[in-house]
């Protein structure tokens, strides 16, 4: 067992060093070294941390002995700092979304198969006390047979920063759905055991981050730009069925004119529950055949930990026993980029339904029942 776990960072940026200092905070390893391209980053990471930073992580994964490291990078450069980690035997953490492809998140799972490290994707809200709470209830068939789930991530201003690379095609990959929808896609996945998707129906659009005028008093994010280089969806609502039938529905948006919502309701044959993914409320919803008020919502209280810290222990704590992390995996963070492809891909084609059925490609449109 390594005693602590040597840790170096590629994107220095505000979340690397973010994750520097959650490393700061756990006994279960320390961060040797970074690297980043741009020399700003670099040199603030320096004199904030008092290690070296490199201008590659070719040179980072040269220089130095690491067990693991930690790639926040934008989606675009994923594949290439997490495939070179892989190849060097490098355990890897890698933030959401794997990737900004579904052809680059499949070269990151190939390398991870064919490595001796393992992998994580930085899906933090699962680590939440409240989540784990709820997939036991569902697991344990408190719920009944689960038939829908709605799931909303939506901010009323939030784009994160126009003219930065997260409203970027390119770099990101897309916009609300592949920044803060992968979060809440993953997390539903969760709580119904992963189960397989067959079909996706969505529509992406893009009202407001294009607009000159979208500089609110309240919003979030840094604006750079005047919208012209906004090329990604600021919002999006799909529907996915599994095979067991299930249906699920996703409203996610950056920006809005309706109410913020974050959470995730499930609707069983015995029981349902409503979980407040930002604060980590969690409610139970059942009806009883004695009393007079017979509909009973039940508060369940849990303890509130940083889901962030609690992750990097995990992650950090795995390492030094080199025994892989079986959540978070690479597999299932490849799932959810097959469903944010095929909603991209709905979209395209005026939402029709795309089959994600076992053997088929993600391109595979059924054809329309007519109706007389």
């Amino acid at each position: 067992m390594i005693k602590q776990a040597r840790v170096g960072i590629v994107g220095l940026g505000s979340m690397g060093q973010r994750h520097a200092d959650l490393i700061r905070n756990t006994g279960h390893g320390v961060v040797i070294a970074g690297a980043d391209i741009a020399q700003t980053a670099r040199e603030e990471f320096e004199q904030r941390y008092g290690i070296t930073a490199y201008s590659s992580h070719d040179e980072l994964y040269e220089k130095e002995s690491l067990d693991a490291v930690i790639v926040t990078t934008p989606n675009k450069f994923h594949e290439t700092a997490v495939v070179a980690a892989f190849e060097q035997n490098i355990n890897v953490l890698v933030e959401k979304p794997l990737a900004h492809t579904l052809d680059s998140a499949r070269q990151i799972a190939k390398a991870a198969e064919a490595s001796d490290a393992f992998g994580t994707v930085g899906f933090h809200s699962r680590f939440m006390p409240s989540a784990t709470a709820l997939r036991a209830y569902v697991e344990r068939g408190d719920l009944g047979n689960i038939t829908h789930t709605e799931t909303n991530y939506v901010r009323r201003r939030g784009v994160p920063g126009r003219g930065t690379w997260f409203t970027s095609k390119e770099m990101a990959g897309g916009g609300a759905l592949i920044d803060i929808g992968v979060h809440v896609i993953d997390l539903t996945l969760y709580l119904l055991g992963y189960p397989d998707i067959t079909h996706v129906s969505g529509t992406t659009r893009q009202e407001f981050g294009n607009r000159e005028e979208y500089n609110y008093l309240h919003m979030w994010g840094e604006d750079t730009s005047d919208g012209s280089d906004f090329d990604v969806e600021d919002s999006v609502t799909a529907t996915l069925q599994t095979a067991q039938n299930q249906t699920i529905s996703l409203d996610i948006a950056w920006a809005n004119n309706g109410r913020y919502k974050r959470d995730i309701s499930l609707r069983g044959t015995d029981a349902g529950a409503t979980f407040d993914t930002k604060n980590g409320d969690l409610t139970l919803h059942e009806s009883r055949h004695v009393g007079v008020d017979h509909h009973v919502d039940l508060e369940i209280t849990t303890d509130s930990p940083d889901s962030k810290q609690e992750q990097t222990d995990r992650f950090l704590s795995a390492v030094q026993t080199g025994e892989p992390l079986e959540i978070n995996t690479i597999d299932e963070a490849l799932t959810v980029q097959r469903v944010v492809e095929a909603i991209y891909q709905s979209s395209e084609h005026n939402g029709h339904p795309i089959c994600l059925k076992e053997g088929t490609e993600i391109n595979a449109i059924e054809e329309p029942i007519m109706l007389g």
